[in-house]
This record gives structure tokens, sequence and C-alpha cells, in this order.
């Protein structure tokens, strides 16, 4: 990743990253309204935003148990020396399972965090043995079932 130098946020782009965060389907107008601009210089800031890659996409933001995954796991993974020797490997794998919302690298006794989905612990089980436990490299797999979600958003505090 390559660093450079992006403008200072102000007030007025933290409120419409706020309320862009809130319903990404608002228009520039409404937005403006809101934020106490005019529509144009809004329009241009969501624009120079976007050019930034502070604003990294607009997406519809589905309900997992209302289509049916109504399980999440948290699987720590740790990996042998030849994943460890073999890491591109091991993330072009994850990559490529669309069960995997998110994987973090971690530092200390686990090497991966993932956030993964299913309809139920039986179909958990098939993606471990069918999917996860094949990707060369992988010494241990430790699974946590998530019970009740507490909070969950998408949404940074700017």
């Amino acid at each position: 990743m390559g660093f450079f130098m992006q403008s200072e946020l102000d007030g007025y782009d933290r409120r419409i990253l706020a309320l862009l965060q809130e319903d990404a389907s608002l228009s520039s107008a409404q937005i403006a309204e809101q934020v106490g601009l005019s529509q144009s210089p809004c329009w241009r800031r969501i624009q120079r935003m976007k050019e930034e890659g502070i604003i990294r996409g607009q997406v519809t933001l589905l309900d997992r148990k209302k289509i049916g995954l109504n399980t999440q796991i948290f699987a720590q993974v740790k990996l042998n020396a030849h994943g460890r020797s073999n890491f591109t490997e091991f993330t072009e794998a994850i990559r490529g399972f669309p069960e995997v919302l998110e994987c973090y690298v971690l530092m200390g006794a686990v090497d991966f965090m993932l956030r993964i989905v299913a309809a139920d612990i039986e179909a958990y089980e098939r993606f471990f043995f069918e999917k996860l436990s094949l990707v060369p490299g992988i010494q241990e797999v430790n699974s946590i079932v998530a019970l009740s979600e507490i909070k969950s958003t998408t949404a940074l505090p700017v």
C-alpha cells in the first residue's frame, strides 16, 4: 500500500460521510440541504472523496438472517511453516471463498481471524471439511460460533 497526501477532512466532509454511511442512496442535493451547502460544492466534495479513496464504494447491505445465513463463525487460523512461507497461496484461497466475509492477519499465537457466514452449523461443517481444511499450509483452525449479535455496523466514527 502506498501512502499519499489526502486533503484534510473538514466538518462538512465529516457530516457528508456520516450521512452517506447512514444512507448511500441520498442525492447530493439531499445531502447538501442537510449539511448546509449548495448542491454543486457538495457534489464536488463527494467526488473528491471518491477520487481520494476515502469513499471506497457504495453498496446495499443485506440482512444475512433474512437470506438464510443464520450462523456466524469466527475462525482462528494458525499456519504451519509451509503456510507461513507460502502466505500468498493461503490468502488467495481465502479470497476465493464467498463464505468468508473478512480475514485479518494477526500478531500473536494465531495468524489469521476469519469471519464466516453459513446457513447453519451443518453448512459450516461442510465448508470447513470441503474447503477451509483443504487449504495448504493450515496447521490448526479454532472455530468460535457467535450466538447473539450485540452490535454490527459498517459506519466508521467520523
